[in-house]
């Protein structure tokens, strides 16, 4: 199935094409060096069909910003949680055949695996690129975890149906964690060892916090409402 064609799905047949591809997910280790790490974000209004994405592409393990890529597409699928990568990927994948060179690894806005059918944004955006994806998500979609101290890099792992799917990351004293999970083609404490690379003071690592920033710049451009939110 082409990401094009997701409008044309019903909710019960998204689920049901989650489960056909939580098939091929391999949650592994990344065996090759990263040089360049991208960031990718939506911003949307949950009752409009207009979507802006993002990504931007930094230099791993400095964080200086490379490249980026941006585009305004239009979705019709419904807002539904735990189906927002149907509204997502389509708009994300424009952007991505648009950048010129591809990141060793993509981190998403969203979940990975930390969803209740382990198929987050993160995850389906790996599947559909075969790239090595983590999902960074400011808020839980799934697993229970017992809070992390209020320590930098303090973590606690998340559990479901006994099945370790993430990890709650204190990315910052005196913040809420961060949710860290893989997506596809690297594996679970890799992802938390990349992520912590990214964060340089703020709470939300840089590949995301960047991508956030442009695709709300392309957002208050385009004429919209700025949606910025304070990421510390």
């Amino acid at each position: 199935m082409q990401p094009s064609d997701y409008e044309t799905l019903t909710p019960a047949q998204a689920i049901a094409y989650q489960n056909e591809l939580r098939l091929q997910i391999r949650i592994e280790p990344l065996d090759k060096p990263i040089h360049i790490i991208g960031g990718a974000d939506i911003s949307f209004n949950k009752y409009s069909e207009i979507v802006y994405a993002g990504i931007i592409l930094l230099k791993y393990p400095e964080m200086t910003v490379i490249g980026h890529s941006s585009v305004i597409s239009r979705t019709s699928f419904p807002y539904i949680s735990g189906l927002l990568a149907f509204r997502e990927v389509p708009a994300l994948l424009e952007a991505w055949n648009k950048l010129d060179i591809k990141p060793d690894l993509l981190v998403l806005d969203g979940q990975g695996i930390a969803h209740e059918r382990r198929l987050g944004i993160a995850t389906h955006f790996g599947l559909i690129t075969d790239t090595p994806t983590i999902g960074s998500a400011k808020s839980r979609l799934s697993g229970r975890y017992t809070e992390p101290d209020n320590e930098v890099f303090a973590q606690s792992p998340m559990y479901d149906k006994g099945e370790i799917i993430g990890t709650a990351l204190r990315s910052k004293k005196n913040c809420n964690p961060i949710y860290i999970s893989p997506g596809h083609r690297i594996s679970m404490e890799q992802s938390v060892e990349v992520i912590k690379n990214c964060i340089k003071g703020y709470r939300i690592p840089e590949p995301t916090r960047q991508a956030h920033i442009l695709v709300n710049k392309v957002r208050v451009d385009d004429g919209g409402k700025d949606t910025q939110l304070n990421l510390f």
